[in-house]
Parts: C-alpha cells; sequence; structure tokens
C-alpha cells in the first residue's frame, strides 16, 4: 500500500514540475506492424524528413488548444484515491474543530465505566476491525487493492458501493449491460464496439456512476482519440478489440457478476462478551456512538426522562403516546443487550436498533453448547419474545439497552432429564475463557 500512495506521490510531483518538461520516448523503433479488420498486416515505415517537420507544428498548434485528457484505468484509482484522502482529511479537520468547540460542554465518561467501549465494524475484505470513522475510508482502500487481483471484481464493487443513488446505478449496469449484449450478438459490428464518451447516453447514465469506466476497461476497453465526421478536433472514444468466441463467453460472465454485484458494506462487529452473574446486570453506561443526537440534545436527554414521568401522569390517547414512543425509539442507532443464562452468567452483544428478532435469537443460539436445543427469551417486565416474529428490537422497547432472560424449553429439558442427559454449562468454552467480572 506504501508503494501505492508513493506512486501517486511521483504523479503529483512530476505534473508539478511545470511546463517545458516533457516525457520523452524512443522514436528510432521499428516499423510499426498494423492489423487490418480483414487480418492482413499492414507495415507502416518512418515518414519521410518533411513530414515530420509538417507533424512537428500542427503537433505545436495543437499543443496550444485545450483537449480532453485520456485517463487510463491506473489514473483514474489514483485521482480517485487522491481525492478521498483530501475529503477524509477535511472531514477529520471539521470533526476536531467540531469537538474542540463542544469539548468544554459535553461530559466525558470514563471509559472504565463504560458497559461497552464503543460501537465497532468488521470489514468482509480484510477482516479488520474499524471504528465507524474508519469504515468508508478503509473499504474503499480495499477496493482500490483489489484491482491488483481482479479488476472486474474491485470495479463492480465500486459501482455498488461508491454510488449511493441506487436508480442511477441501475441505470449505469442495465446501459453497460446493453453494450455488452450488442457485442455479443454482433462481434464484428464495429459500431457496438466504440463507445463515444461525449454520446448522450453515456453521459447521462454511465460517466457519472464511479467504477463504470473501470468495469468497461477491465472488460478490455482502451482509449483511444478518434475524428469525428465534421469536427475538426478528434474525440475520446473507448474501443474495443474484435473478440472470440471464449472472450465473448467471458464477456457475458463478467456482465452476469456486474447484475449480481452488491454493495461492500462494514459488518456491525457484536462484539460478544461474557460475565460472571452480577448484581449490576441491569446497569448500562453507554458511549455516545449509541445515541442518533447531537450533541446538545444528548445533554438534555436526561431532562427529558424526567419530563416523560410527569407527562405519563396527563391524559393521552392512544395514538398520541405511540407517536412519542416511535419518536423515543428513534433516537437510537444500536442497543446493548444482556441475556441472563439459567447458570448465573450473562452474554452481551452490541445489536443495530433495527435488527429483527430472528438476528438476536440466531446470536444466543451461536453462542451456546448445544444451540439445537429450543430456548426461551424474556425481556424486561416478562414480555415473552418470538423467534418467528419478524419485529425490531426497537419496536420491542429494547434499545438503548436491555437484560433479557434466557430459559430453555422446559418440555425438552424434561425429556432431556429423564433420558439421564444435562449439560453442566451453557455457552461454548471459547466464550467462557475469556468470562469477565461486570463493573
Amino acid at each position: 500500500m506504501k508503494k501505492f500512495f508513493d506512486d501517486i506521490k511521483k504523479d503529483i510531483k512530476f505534473k508539478s514540475a511545470g511546463p517545458g518538461k516533457k516525457l520523452t520516448e524512443d522514436t528510432s523503433a521499428k516499423p510499426e506492424v498494423l492489423q487490418s479488420s480483414s487480418g492482413a498486416k499492414q507495415v507502416r515505415h518512418a515518414p519521410s524528413e518533411g513530414a515530420q517537420r509538417a507533424g512537428a507544428a500542427a503537433l505545436a498548434r495543437i499543443e496550444q488548444q485545450p483537449r480532453p485528457k485520456v485517463h487510463t484505468s491506473l489514473d483514474t484509482i489514483r485521482n480517485q484515491v487522491k481525492k478521498e484522502l483530501e475529503a477524509e482529511a477535511a472531514a477529520l479537520a471539521v470533526k476536531d474543530k467540531a469537538a474542540t468547540s463542544e469539548g468544554a460542554n459535553v461530559p466525558v465518561k470514563d471509559p472504565a465505566c463504560l458497559s461497552v467501549l464503543g460501537v465497532y465494524f468488521i470489514c468482509p475484505l480484510t477482516g479488520a476491525t474499524l471504528t465507524k470513522s474508519e469504515r468508508e475510508a478503509h473499504i474503499k482502500e480495499a477496493i482500490f487493492m483489489r484491482f491488483e487481483e481482479d479488476a472486474v471484481e474491485a470495479s463492480v464493487m465500486m459501482i455498488h458501493t461508491f454510488n449511493k443513488d441506487k436508480d442511477k446505478v441501475k441505470a449505469a449496469v442495465d446501459t453497460i449491460s446493453k453494450y455488452v449484449e450488442n457485442i455479443c450478438k454482433c462481434p464484428t459490428e464495429e459500431k457496438y464496439r466504440k463507445i463515444k464518451l461525449s454520446n448522450k447516453v453515456f453521459q447521462e447514465k454511465v460517466r457519472s456512476v464511479e467504477g463504470s469506466r473501470e468495469f468497461l476497461q477491465a472488460l478490455g476497453f482502451i482509449s483511444i482519440m478518434l475524428p469525428v465526421e465534421g469536427q475538426e478536433e478528434e474525440e475520446e472514444f473507448l474501443v474495443l478489440p474484435e473478440q472470440d468466441p471464449d472472450a465473448l463467453e467471458l464477456m457475458k460472465e463478467r456482465k452476469d457478476r456486474l447484475l449480481r454485484g452488491e454493495p461492500v458494506r462494514a459488518q456491525l462487529d457484536r462484539q460478544p462478551r461474557v460475565f460472571r452473574p452480577s448484581p449490576n446486570a441491569q446497569r448500562f453506561e453507554l458511549p455516545p456512538e449509541f445515541y442518533n443526537l447531537t450533541a446538545e440534545e444528548l445533554k438534555r436527554e436526561q431532562q427529558q426522562k424526567s419530563d416523560l414521568v410527569e407527562k405519563n401522569a396527563m391524559l393521552r390517547t392512544k395514538a398520541m403516546r405511540e407517536r412519542e414512543e416511535q419518536r423515543e425509539r428513534r433516537k437510537y442507532n444500536y442497543t446493548l443487550l444482556r441475556i441472563r443464562l439459567p447458570d448465573g452468567n450473562i452474554l452481551q452483544g452490541t445489536f443495530y436498533a433495527w435488527d429483527r428478532l430472528p438476528v438476536l435469537f440466531e446470536f444466543v443460539r451461536e453462542s451456546l453448547l448445544d444451540g439445537w436445543q429450543p430456548f426461551e427469551l424474556i425481556a424486561p417486565g416478562g414480555q415473552k419474545l418470538e423467534e418467528a416474529e419478524d419485529a425490531a428490537l426497537a419496536e420491542r422497547n429494547l434499545v438503548p439497552a436491555a437484560l433479557l432472560t434466557f430459559a430453555w424449553d422446559a418440555a425438552v429439558q424434561a425429556d432431556i432429564a429423564a433420558a439421564g442427559g444435562k449439560s453442566p454449562t451453557v455457552l461454548k468454552p471459547e466464550l467462557l475463557e475469556t468470562i469477565q467480572t461486570l463493573n
């Protein structure tokens, strides 16, 4: 990765060297051999001295005129990395400024007193554990690095991950798919293998979507400046050389990969932890990440909770109460849940506030030594949670934190006891090895 960014710095240093410094290349090469569409080879000899002088004069005139820059795939990636780094630096500067201005007014909790240090995520590409502020930049970097292994896969990830507008992504994917379909149907038709970058359809549906050009280049399209009838200046085209039958089949497979593509999203790290039996199981101290609130709103929340007690004494309709409860639930992004087990130990995990009940049950089941056995979860107040119910944790008032009670299915336990079998432990050994005391 360090070499990758060093290359960017060299690129920038060269561009800043100023006019008059140009790259030179060896023009004393052998005559160029061209392949015509009919398959015959044509030999192009070096131009005469007079032609070279005329060409030099024409080149001087052209250099005085602006002309579109032709980017290679590597150029595009480097420019994207540079842009992302600059944007990240600007965002961090704004964040630091805001933190400085608000820091004197927002109370900071001692990390040792927190029930969980924060909300963390896992990158599905690298397996790295990330904070909320790190995840987007890390995933983008991981996708860029994937170009070295599979440019098609990386460009598909770019299209579906970097662009937030799903409608625009669908339009770009459909248009690119149409390009491929036309080429596969008429592989010798030159017009289907040339994409004029100033074309209205390309401009409106493809160009604005990040990763679309990289995908076309991964298919084999190359950037070429070509003359346009009725125009003095050449224009940039993406051109695909003629493909053999095997290459056409590969293009179809790559088009299908594009259609099946999904955004790369960091997965919430549930941070499973196990605690010994403790009377503090119902005490929660949460970091700010759990709240969908500004710093000022967070400071006022305690007062709002006090006001809620007073409001409950007022005469209100059911609809009014439901609306107020819904607004209350929307304050939270995440929830910290603890499950008290039959042996007294406590299992803890972090969830999205809008995760569904089956997600909670699956988390518990994966932590059990005998996960095949049916069990029940009881919410505060004695409410029994149903695994098959497609309800969100926030809708069951399990935010921003809650202590649940675990119970094995009584009938199954009776059958196991009658057969003389009983597991002395509930959780998997690897979890019990990390058991802690709850502060």
